[in-house]
């Protein structure tokens, strides 16, 4: 099978198209023919060797994918072969024409979500449930401000937000951009590369500041976003690149917090619940995921080159 291997830490240089043997599922395990595979930038941070897990070389990167159930191992009773299902982590990585996983790895595809929406589940979706339910505790009636909203979380937060019947402001930094955070389920949008976005998230909010705050990349905006809470307001850290300077009496004068995680460190209880949500979302369409860009397995140097660009759109997804 053709597959992405990295064999040192580096720049989007280091990933190989190789041909390698196909794996067999153990007890346990299942053998998924990959139809999509979902680039997150956690998979660029990895693969740089700067990220909190770092595998052992050679390895296959992504944990995101979609496609058919090829074989199963013995006592899996969860699925069989030809199901559609969508992966929650992988043991062999997802940029591969196919897979090995553990039967707690997959999940049930809804039909009227494609392959290509399917890579595009787990992180963007798991991380914006993880946030706004469990961090955020976020409640109906709320107002949430979501940073990057044309991204990949960006776009399964503004969905979610939307069901559970929040006011939903998101930002982005194209026109673009903004039509897609619109369509998606902002009530507004506002684009934070201009001048005056702050005044005028604070003006929509009638000046009392949000709720939630979901920050995408919070070395640039979290010292702005504390201005932007309303009493008793959390910023959920979903993303960073570097470090920040903040202004402690910000969060004081407002009682406000800032909480952040690693979609790593789930419990078992959460990741049931998070993918029990997700699911009941794509099956009555409040769910669907983006696609805004679909390259072919050879093209892994590209998709990692473009997903740290700015002007996100969707999800970028290896198609083999």
């Amino acid at each position: 099978m053709k597959a992405i291997r990295i064999h040192q830490f580096g720049g989007p240089e280091v990933l190989k198209l190789e041909e390698i043997p196909t794996p067999k599922p153990e007890a346990g395990q299942v053998l998924v023919r990959i139809r999509a595979a979902g680039v997150n930038p956690y998979d660029t941070y990895m693969r740089n060797g700067t990220y909190a897990i770092k595998p052992p070389l050679p390895y296959t990167p992504g944990s995101d994918a979609a496609g058919t159930i090829e074989a199963v191992g013995s006592g899996v009773k969860k699925v069989k072969s030809g199901d559609r299902v969508y992966t929650a982590q992988t043991v062999t990585g997802a940029y591969a024409e196919y897979t090995l996983a553990l039967e707690d790895q997959v999940h049930r595809l809804p039909q009227n979500i494609s392959f290509e929406q399917g890579a595009g589940i787990w992180v963007p979706y798991g991380t914006a449930y993880h946030a706004l339910h469990h961090f955020a505790k976020a409640r109906a009636a709320e107002t949430v401000l979501v940073h990057g909203a044309s991204g990949g979380v960006g776009t399964a937060a503004l969905q979610l937000a939307r069901a559970m019947g929040m006011t939903v402001f998101g930002t982005a930094g194209t026109d673009k951009g903004l039509e897609l955070v619109k369509r998606e389920g902002a009530h507004q949008a506002f684009n934070h590369s201009k001048a005056g976005c702050h005044e005028e998230i604070l003006k929509a909010s009638g000046g009392r500041g949000v709720d939630v705050i979901l920050e995408m990349l919070a070395n640039v905006n979290l010292g702005g976003d504390l201005k932007l809470l309303a009493t008793q307001g959390r910023v959920v850290v979903i993303g960073s690149r570097g470090d920040v300077t903040i202004t402690p009496r910000d969060l004081m004068s407002r009682r406000a917090s800032v909480r952040a995680f690693t979609l790593w460190a789930i419990t078992e209880t959460e990741e049931t619940q998070i993918h029990a949500g997700i699911i009941v979302g794509l099956d009555n369409g409040t769910l669907r995921p983006v696609v805004g860009k679909e390259l072919p397995l050879a093209e892994a140097v590209r998709a990692h080159k473009e997903i740290m660009e700015p002007g996100a759109f969707g999800k970028i997804v290896l198609v083999s």
